[in-house]
């Protein structure tokens, strides 16, 4: 009896295991999208390094407020001796007893305000502003990033099923092909080499399918990963909607949108400028501090005295003489990151022409496969009419068949994925020139 309930949970066990294995999820595109970014650790972490850039504003205004410091102390002594210097002491009188002190305490508090720094403070403010604007494009940039790799990884996932739909559809042609062709053989009308290729044929695509099975679930997976998606789960993908826009932009309408839209050229110049503000800053240690000061005191020595409200107001200044032979070289590192911004900036400019201009030629090019391949789909459906019509008339030999129906999977297989990869080529395109968010927005 135990054995059997045993048996009885183990088989619900798999059962369960199998129902989790096969739970399906339905999603478009735009949701994978919306799930991609939500789930993006690349985009948690660009808000990381927003946080950081503000937070590092936030500390460059804050040296605009006062500093205040308090100290104290409480000093226990041993014996000491102790000599108060007064006229009374040196007058002709009884010297008065020297007080025993054992113990002393203090207190101090100091504020100093900031008036003028040669600058620094406020172009630290300006320095910081810059940085974190950078941070907050880089954030955008990466975000059209993710929404690239959810439409390519959605793309993939349409083509591995695509490609295990057409695999099967072909598989289960061929199995009905090798039935007939063996009873052929059977009654002495087909020779049995010919039935050996038709049934080695089918077990090519009995592989053919086992490999598009394999890049299926692989695809799957990546796409659950990166949605934040259990890997167990099957998407179903609803291509509804998706399909061809029309936009008459040429390559010079996406050359101008990218210089002007893309988030990772504007971030660089807000970068160059904050350098350029970092040379300002290595400048302005040329300058003297003043600041306003102000404290109070408080002390008492048992026996001894004791000082109260002594408060005390001015203003000070500072300046550092070696900044005259020392500050040169910051001064000239500061410049040199200027320079390299500015390299960087025109390298950036040549190199999204460049790619603005492959990802145009690419749409160009799987734009017009896809044409060629839809006169080859009809040309390989019409052969292999002409050469089964043939066939059965012992006008065509097994291998013309076999050939003509290995033609006509492929020239189905590669239009369809011709039109995933320009689905693809064509969002690459907007991504390249600045617009890809924009234009889904549409």
């Amino acid at each position: 009896m135990k054995n059997k309930l045993k048996g009885l949970v183990v088989l619900f066990s798999l059962l369960g295991l199998q129902t989790v294995a096969q739970e399906k999820k339905t999603l478009t595109l735009n949701e994978a999208i919306d799930l991609g970014i939500q789930n993006s650790k690349q985009l948690k972490n660009s808000e990381a390094k927003i946080e950081e850039a503000t937070a590092a504003l936030k500390e460059a205004v804050e040296k605009k407020l006062p500093d205040v410091k308090l100290s104290g102390s409480y000093i226990r002594l041993n014996s000491a001796n102790f000599d108060l210097k007064t006229k009374n002491n040196n007058s002709g009188g009884t010297p008065a007893e020297t007080p025993k002190i054992s113990q002393a305490a203090y207190g101090l508090l100091n504020i100093y305000l900031p008036i003028y720094s040669g600058g620094k403070i406020r172009y630290g403010i300006q320095s910081s502003e810059f940085l974190e604007k950078a941070a907050k494009l880089d954030a955008q940039d990466d975000k059209d990033e993710v929404i690239q790799n959810t439409i390519e990884a959605f793309a993939n996932l349409f083509k591995a099923g695509t490609a295990v739909r057409l695999v099967k559809e072909n598989l289960l042609q061929a199995q009905h092909r090798t039935t007939d062709l063996s009873n052929l053989e059977k009654n002495g009308l087909l020779a049995r080499n010919d039935l050996l290729k038709a049934e080695l044929q089918s077990s090519n695509t009995e592989l053919s399918l086992l490999d598009a099975e394999n890049n299926w679930q692989l695809a799957n997976v990546n796409m659950n990963l990166m949605l934040g998606l259990p890997t167990s789960t099957e998407l179903v993908l609803d291509t509804a909607g998706v399909e061809r826009k029309d936009d008459s932009r040429v390559l010079d309408d996406y050359l101008q949108a990218a210089l002007s839209n893309r988030k990772d050229i504007a971030a660089v110049d807000y970068r160059k400028k904050a350098a350029e503000t970092g040379v300002k800053t290595s400048k302005a240690e040329l300058y003297p501090s003043l600041s306003l000061t102000g404290g109070y005191i408080a002390a008492d020595v048992p026996h001894v005295f004791s000082v109260t409200n002594a408060v005390n107001i001015g203003v000070g200044v500072s300046y550092n003489i070696g900044s005259l032979w020392k500050n040169k070289s910051k001064v000239q590192q500061a410049e040199a990151r200027v320079k390299q911004l500015v390299i960087t900036e025109s390298m950036m400019d040549n190199n999204i022409r460049l790619q603005v201009n492959k990802s145009y030629l690419s749409l160009i090019s799987y734009r017009k496969k896809i044409e060629v391949y839809a006169k080859a789909v009809t040309q390989a459906e019409e052969n292999y009419r002409i050469v089964k019509n043939k066939f059965d008339n012992s006008l065509a030999t097994t291998a013309d068949l076999l050939d003509a129906d290995v033609a006509e999977l492929q020239a189905r297989l590669s239009y369809t994925l011709a039109r995933a990869d320009a689905f693809v080529a064509y969002n690459k395109l907007l991504q390249t020139a600045g617009i890809l968010s924009a234009d889904l927005k549409k």
